[in-house]
């Protein structure tokens, strides 16, 4: 062999046997299929470890969840977990990640409660209070925390959200004014043995400020509301001067260490949290959207499948026009560019005015001034014309036979129009896919143990940015959660340890890649075997088989499964390196050198390049699998060398077919984008006809149902035409394998359509006794 045929391999010699897809086969890259079914089945069982329960409710400072029962303590009856003090989230909210404040809130003594608080409280006025008038009742209102071998936890469950104002310094003056006046302190949120009805003497004997001080009961609270099981603040919105002071008993609200809580201040601390609220509040308005007007989405979409099936039926009338069309136009413009830029340049080439050198401006008005502008514009637009012509010319013959093979792609789909629903099945099991690789994903987050974090200082002492670093301290050093300690030792609840779950994270991920591939290819090979049984009828359409589409299905599961694992299997290898690339990218960005850097880049454009390769491979291997029944390797080899013997009718087919299904999604994603905004911007419901009442006008959100009707219609058209492409590529192969494997003999008749063997210039030679 030469070094060109060792390059090209040999072709297909003439087989008379062969009457389409070969129904003795068996099984290939068995192996393959082994291990595909080994991973699938370790990725069920990786799926149920974890605790579901972690991720939907909120826990405590102590690792209680709100509103279950534990062996250590009974929160049932206190769902909503409510943070001691707001403000502890602004101060350290740049250094908190947002997963962190889902599921802690923010560094601060957090408890579970009954309800969320109704109203304002402050410790400063039942500090006063008590101070000179004595009473301790307001106590009752203090949200406190309970003690464990003189720990100091930062978060506790409570039986419900706030529900008004409070703040430490209100109650703290209180008591301090009046010793005997502690009326306040029934207003108090403490810890769990502190408050209630727990009968311990601190709530009554020790000092407000003391309680508040060593964090057994919150500072202040605000009226609240709960969400996703978390007591929020619900004043922001009502609230225009960020600024002003909170006023909780006629007195300003504090923090625990006496500073000044100002609307802004608490807004700014919970601004993570708020975002919940807001995505809550459009939420709704984007399901109440919907809901009025499911109807129309369904109508858009059923138009879109409307649309797109009428399309491609056209396909065999259409093909041709918009190709040429579309030629001619691009000759016309560069010809017209060419000419106008030409007469410009010999309008200016003599003028003085006109003459100068090109240098750098930001005036357009500059360069089109210049004779030498519309020279350059003029050679630039005449050798895309150049170009163009020469394509045509050389290649008019390979443009035919594509428009031919869409045309037969369409007559090809009419004949068999189940294979239009078809990528319904494998949508279907990637969304079930993506939806159960989601659910395990959340379960192995809970899988880690419960990891406390603790410091021997007290917060109040440091300003914001040594705060922010110690709390990063504190989680890097961590703590004993029985020990004992000082008074300002602070042992808290952080989350639990990823331990070797990462590990497990990146399996996952690994199968996504792997099992999303697999259906991607399951739905290839089953369309490329429906196609080919086609393209194989000799009397078409009588010599179809039966249920060609579930022919080609059955088929391929009981033989191929291997063949899809394998070749899905290197895709998804190219993939996870991609991510790996990618995170590596991320981590070392603003870190890594220039030579570094380009490395990098390098790399990652060489695997987006190998991805694009191999699929292109793999899907042109699937298509020989399903009509020889070879394994992956002889499949992809094949193809590819048969692609290698006809490079540039492959290379005009794929971009001709990709023009025109690209005219084909833009023309219907635009008609119905147009109708949509048509009917829902109300000017439908003006005109005088049915249903036209019945049209929603009053949309919180708008543009929400426009979007989904255009996405929706997007993804349709995608499905239709994915199956166009399959149809084309599919017929193309069979095409080439046609050419080489017959002459047009009575004994060797081709299968191709009369418009291609027009094209070629062939024909079948009829028996002579059937002259």
């Amino acid at each position: 062999m030469t070094k060109v045929e060792d390059i090209k391999g040999e072709p297909q010699k003439f087989d008379p046997t062969f009457k389409g897809p070969i129904k003795d086969r068996g099984c290939t890259d068995i192996i393959c299929c082994l291990l595909f079914i080994i991973f699938v089945l370790g990725m069920v069982a990786v799926s149920i470890l974890g605790n579901p329960k972690l991720l939907l409710y909120p826990t405590d400072s102590d690792g209680n969840l709100c509103g279950y029962k534990s062996a250590t303590r009974d929160l049932s009856d206190k769902p909503y977990l409510f943070y001691f003090d707001m403000l502890a989230c602004a101060k350290v909210g740049a250094g908190i990640s947002l997963s962190s404040l889902v599921s802690l809130g923010c560094p601060t003594t957090q408890i579970c409660v009954e309800h969320c608080p109704r109203k304002a409280w402050s410790w400063i006025g039942q500090y006063t209070k008590e101070k000179f008038g004595g009473s301790k009742s307001g106590r009752s209102d203090m949200i406190c925390k309970i003690p464990k071998d003189n720990n100091f936890y930062k978060q506790v469950c409570v039986e419900k959200c706030p529900s008004k104002y409070w703040a430490w310094p209100v109650q703290y003056g209180k008591e301090k004014i009046n010793s005997n006046d502690k009326s306040g302190r029934s207003d108090m949120i403490c810890h769990y043995s502190i408050g209630g009805n727990t009968g311990d003497a601190r709530l009554t004997n020790d000092d407000v400020k003391t309680l508040v001080e060593n964090e057994n009961c919150a500072p202040y609270y605000v009226k609240s509301e709960p969400l996703i099981g978390r007591c929020i603040p619900s004043i922001f919105g009502a609230i225009k001067d960020k600024a002003a002071t909170i006023v909780g008993d006629g007195q300003a609200m504090a923090d625990a260490a006496n500073n000044t809580v100002t609307y802004g201040y608490l807004e700014k601390g919970s601004k993570y949290l708020a975002l919940f609220l807001s995505a809550k509040e459009y939420g709704v308005k984007i399901y109440q959207d919907v809901r009025a007007s499911w109807w129309l989405i369904l109508v858009g979409l059923g138009l879109a499948m409307l649309l797109s099936f009428i399309w491609i039926v056209l396909m065999r009338w259409l093909a041709g026009v918009i190709v040429w069309l579309t030629i001619l136009l691009f000759v016309g413009l560069f010809g017209f560019a060419t000419g106008y830029c030409g007469y410009r340049y010999w309008q200016m080439k003599d003028d003085p005015e006109h003459e100068g050198s090109l240098e750098f401006s930001t005036n357009l008005s500059y360069y089109t001034n210049l004779s030498k502008t519309w020279l350059a514009l003029a050679i630039i637009a005449g050798i895309f014309l150049l170009i163009i012509l020469i394509l045509l010319i050389f290649l008019r013959s390979r443009i035919r036979i594509a428009i031919s093979l869409i045309k037969a792609s369409s007559r090809a789909i009419g004949n068999m129009v189940f294979t239009l629903f078809w990528p319904i099945i494998p949508f279907l099991l990637q969304l079930c896919l993506f939806g159960f690789w989601i659910a395990a994903a959340l379960f192995l987050a809970t899988m880690g143990s419960a990891k406390y974090a603790g410091a021997t200082f007290n917060g109040s002492q440091f300003d914001d940015v040594t705060k922010e670093y110690t709390v990063k301290i504190q989680e890097a050093v961590g703590c004993n959660s029985s020990a004992t300690g000082a008074r300002e030792k602070a042992c808290h609840f952080l989350g639990y340890t990823e331990q070797y779950t990462v590990y497990l994270q990146f399996f996952m991920l690994f199968m996504l890649f792997w099992v999303m591939n697999f259906i991607i290819a399951l739905g290839q090979m089953t369309l490329a075997g429906s196609f080919a049984s086609y393209y194989w009828a000799f009397n078409k359409p009588s010599d179809i088989p039966a249920f060609p589409v579930t022919g080609s299905l059955l088929r391929t599961l009981r033989y191929h499964v291997g063949t899809l694992a394998f070749g899905s299997l290197i895709i998804a290898i190219i993939q996870i390196i991609r991510v790996f690339l990618e995170y590596l990218d991320h981590k070392l960005k603003g870190k890594e050198n220039a030579v570094a850097k380009f490395f990098l880049c390098c790399l990652k454009c060489f695997f987006w390049c190998l991805e694009k390769f191999m699929k292109f491979i793999n899907k042109n291997a699937y298509i020989l699998c399903a009509i020889y029944g070879k394994n992956f390797c002889i499949s992809a080899k094949n193809a590819f060398f048969l692609i290698m013997r006809n490079v540039v009718r492959v290379v005009v087919v794929d971009k001709v077919t990709d023009f025109v299904m690209f005219i084909g999604k833009l023309v219907i994603v635009a008609a119905v984008a147009i109708g949509s905004f048509f009917v829902l911007s109300g000017d439908l419901a003006k005109l005088d006809i049915p249903l036209a009442s019945n049209i929603p006008t009053n949309k919180n959100v708008q543009f929400v149902p426009m979007i989904i009707i255009i996405i929706g219609s997007y993804v349709i058209a995608a499905a239709f035409f994915s199956v166009y492409s399959m149809a084309v590529d599919t017929l193309f192969l069979c095409f080439l394998e046609d050419l080489e494997r017959h002459d047009g003999t009575p004994e060797k008749p081709y299968y191709m359509s009369k418009d291609l063997m027009d094209i070629l210039g062939k024909k079948n030679k009829m028996p002579k006794e059937k002259k």
